[in-house]
């Protein structure tokens, strides 16, 4: 019969699709496609436009097509539909805890979260907190991972209790980590197939009651069902096209699943993947490997005529949200999504040769390019000429202890410096390195 708690999973996925528009929209042009260049293969990896797209895929086929009803008696949300989206968690969750088990030794030896915290791509103010918890904490956060991760998923085979309560444990999960880091809206996006585990009686609750309302009338179609007046189905045209359709769907997620529960059973499982071009059954995973330090490429300009000069002044370009200014706190984000914050992580354990569009911006920087600043939370030469320089610096960054001398100080990080990222640069510099990889050159503004 229908489901009137189901129908938020469509209106759900369309304002996940607008934050994910919003996060893309505010890159210009020529950085989206330097990006594109030099850094898809880690935003393919994230694996968020996968699920979304696989997501808003099933919520086309929750709702009726012919008709407009809030509840429609003679088109209840189909099984197969729901049960699409109830494999589809299932596939999140084992496939993330069967890459960490496989991955990383710290997940073995339930270490990870000693380092999680503090290295995760951008941390909010509550991770800086949760990062000093007492080692037998960060044990226990590692050993519900598995258990959420590599057991509760069965539970939805289980019966109708069972799959409840792999509802609601998988939705608190999603909500500690939506709490405890800026994960953009993955998190938000994995409670809509969990929402799919609950039935009427389970979600009565949230709607109010009273005369006519929706929770009423749901009441008095199951009475009338259990009474035996339920109307009896007339099979038309449309009855036949719907069960064709819904038909056509369960066999199509049945065959492209087939690779992907191969997947899960390789030992050579690989996360975050497609195996078909329609991209809509998918392999997911995250955080298979976590790393041991955080390391920050900070991007400085200095209006010296002498990069080399020991009097040269340079001055910090301070991005949104990724850390910086020591005495920043730390950016409280979720569910949206600042993907140059983000990249410029992958970037700082890497090297610019494996992202080169890390100078793609800094020639950006150098001609005070409006569109390309708009990204960025400060720009030191705002309002003057533009930096004659712009360089690279690679710092290892630490969270400070609280109520430690540099958070007494006011400081959030501290930092030591590696090294160069990459050299002083200027617009001249890059004017051959743009020719060759066919990018507009940056003009002065």
């Amino acid at each position: 019969m229908a489901c009137p708690a189901l129908s938020v999973v469509t209106d759900l996925s369309r304002h996940l699709a607008l934050y994910q528009g919003l996060a893309s929209h505010n890159a210009p042009y020529s950085i989206r496609r330097a990006e594109l260049q030099g850094a898809v293969a880690q935003v393919c990896r994230a694996g968020w436009e996968s699920q979304l797209l696989e997501t808003g895929f099933l919520g086309i086929f929750l709702c009726p097509l012919w008709t407009l009803s809030r509840l429609p008696r003679k088109t209840p949300p189909p099984q197969i539909v729901l049960w699409g989206f109830r494999w589809l968690i299932f596939r999140i969750m084992l496939g993330a805890g069967l890459i960490k088990i496989r991955g990383d030794r710290c997940w073995q030896d339930l270490t990870c979260m000693d380092f999680h915290y503090e290295t995760q791509p951008v941390p909010n103010p509550v991770a800086y907190f949760l990062h000093r918890s007492p080692w037998w904490v960060h044990r226990f956060e590692t050993l519900s991972n598995h258990f959420l991760e590599l057991v509760v998923p069965f539970f939805i085979f289980l019966g109708r209790r069972m799959c409840i309560l792999h509802g609601a444990l998988q939705i608190l999960f999603q909500v500690v980590l939506i709490i405890s880091g800026n994960l953009s809206f993955l998190n938000w996006l994995t409670i809509i197939p969990s929402v799919a585990c609950f039935d009427d009686a389970t979600l009565g609750f949230l709607f109010p009651s009273g005369p006519g309302s929706l929770k009423n009338q749901v009441l008095k179609m199951q009475k009338e069902k259990a009474q035996g007046v339920w109307p009896t189905m007339r099979y038309g045209p449309g009855c036949m096209v719907r069960q064709t359709v819904n038909l056509a769907l369960g066999v199509l997620v049945a065959w492209l699943s087939i690779p992907v529960v191969l997947n899960l059973l390789s030992p050579k499982q690989v996360m975050n993947t497609s195996f078909s071009p329609l991209r809509i059954v998918n392999t997911y995973g995250a955080f298979g490997s976590i790393t041991r330090e955080r390391t920050e490429v900070i991007l400085q300009g200095t209006a010296s005529p002498n990069a080399s000069a020991p009097d040269a002044v340079w001055e910090d370009y301070e991005f949104k949200c990724k850390p910086g200014d020591l005495r920043r706190r730390p950016c409280l984000i979720s569910p949206y999504h600042y993907r140059l914050d983000w990249l410029m992580w992958f970037a700082a354990f890497q090297t610019y040769e494996q992202h080169e569009w890390v100078i793609h911006l800094a020639g950006k920087l150098l001609a005070n390019d409006a569109k390309a600043l708009s990204l960025l939370a400060l720009n030191p030469f705002a309002d003057r000429a533009p930096p004659r320089w712009v360089r690279g610096e690679h710092y290892r960054y630490k969270f400070s202890r609280p109520g430690g001398p540099h958070a007494a100080d006011g400081k959030w990080w501290i930092r030591k410096r590696i090294g160069p990222y990459f050299p002083p640069l200027s617009l001249r510099d890059l004017k051959g390195y743009f020719r060759s990889r066919e990018w507009p050159y940056p003009e002065l503004e």
